[in-house]
């Protein structure tokens, strides 16, 4: 059984999403809606992975306050001024555009708790004190941008985490597996330049951000061709996911030789979820997760860990994380997933128009500076 640490703190609970009100049309007539990421669903997450025995397997990593130092290798000095000002003052809508993304009194220590404890998590892993982990935190942060709050993100965890394994931590290269259905931009954006990270994201197309997460979207610079999305269609379930590892994510990895692995492990791909219209089972994340430790220890050492991002169905996320969870332990419990069924419905083999998709993803990786040095 791995070593495998979990970053919990109940202090995450307590940022305080509040209600949606929607826009003023909507106001008038529809009682508010609570706010999808509220913390119901990753504390069950962390009920089942208490009640099933999981969390006694693993070892715990005291997440600590990111430094303004850390938060300022991705985020700007007037950003994180203006999340510490607006949590110190009450509280209130951080994000410009797109909206729903609001910090309360005492927000900005809880966001920074988080980005914090994506930091712990990477140095035990890469100290050896772990063979991998699960950052069980929130609020999430691949949606953030150096300058501006999105997507119910505040702080860029998961480009922090980066940064920090980079610039502190001396490393040459990292990769980042972006599997949450809304596509990565704040961590794409992190990396855009830098030859050191490859970035891959599987994402549904069109969801979130609009226009964002193209084929095109390769990075630039130095960076140019260290930057992949694969943007599959709605309804994209076990097949198509298995798939686009099978073709591109897994070769690319392979090709780049990172010295550790992050994942952006959000859940929302799940079938249920209410925020996006994908169709990934627990079995389907567990492949993923399996594939992705074993090419971590092929190539790393082992150094994988994944950092919790969406996922917004209550009753089914659990099942999902503790599939991942599971893999990462190398340790299965009794725990069934109840819902398992769902693996069954039609459409979860790969369909032409996903596969024509990955396709194109295959082309942009082959034609990557990283993959033609390789070859």
């Amino acid at each position: 059984m791995n070593r495998t640490g979990l970053v919990w703190n109940e202090r995450f609970m307590w940022h305080d999403t509040g209600n949606m009100f929607g826009p003023p049309a909507m106001q008038r007539f529809i009682q508010p809606l609570p706010h999808p990421e509220r913390p119901e669903t990753k504390r069950r997450i962390k009920n089942l992975l208490d009640v099933s025995g999981l969390a006694d397997k693993m070892i715990a990593v005291e997440p600590r306050t990111a430094t303004d130092a850390e938060l300022l290798r991705f985020h700007t000095e007037a950003y994180v001024r203006r999340v510490r000002e607006t949590s110190a003052l009450g509280g209130g809508q951080l994000a410009k555009r797109f909206g729903a993304t609001p910090i309360a009194q005492g927000g900005f220590d809880i966001a920074a708790l988080a980005a914090g404890g994506a930091i712990e998590l990477c140095d035990a892993v890469l100290d050896g004190k772990l063979d991998n982990g699960y950052a069980l935190v929130r609020p999430p942060g691949h949606h953030a941008r150096p300058d501006e709050a999105m997507g119910f993100c505040i702080f860029g965890n998961v480009a922090i985490a980066g940064r920090h394994l980079l610039e502190a931590r001396g490393l040459e290269r990292i990769a980042v597996v972006d599997w949450d259905a809304h596509h990565g931009n704040g961590t794409q954006e992190a990396f855009w330049s830098d030859p050191r990270a490859l970035t891959l994201s599987i994402h549904q197309d069109g969801c979130y951000p609009p226009d964002s997460g193209a084929l095109t979207d390769i990075g630039d610079g130095p960076g140019r061709g260290f930057n992949i999305n694969i943007p599959l269609p709605p309804g994209s379930g076990n097949g198509a996911y298995r798939a686009s590892f099978e073709r591109v994510v897994l070769p690319a990895l392979r090709a780049f030789r990172p010295q550790f692995i992050l994942v952006a492990s959000g859940l929302d791909a799940g079938a249920q979820d209410p925020l996006a219209r994908m169709m990934v089972t627990s079995s389907g994340y567990r492949v993923m997760a399996r594939e992705l430790i074993s090419v971590a220890n092929e190539l790393c050492g082992g150094r994988l860990a994944a950092i919790h991002e969406g996922g917004y169905s209550e009753s089914y996320v659990p099942f999902i994380c503790m599939a991942v969870i599971e893999e990462l332990l190398g340790f299965r419990s009794e725990v069934e997933d109840p819902f398992a069924g769902l693996g069954s419905q039609p459409y979860q083999d790969l369909q032409p128009q996903q596969s024509d998709v990955i396709s194109a993803a295959e082309q942009v990786m082959r034609a990557a500076p990283f993959f033609a040095a390789a070859a």
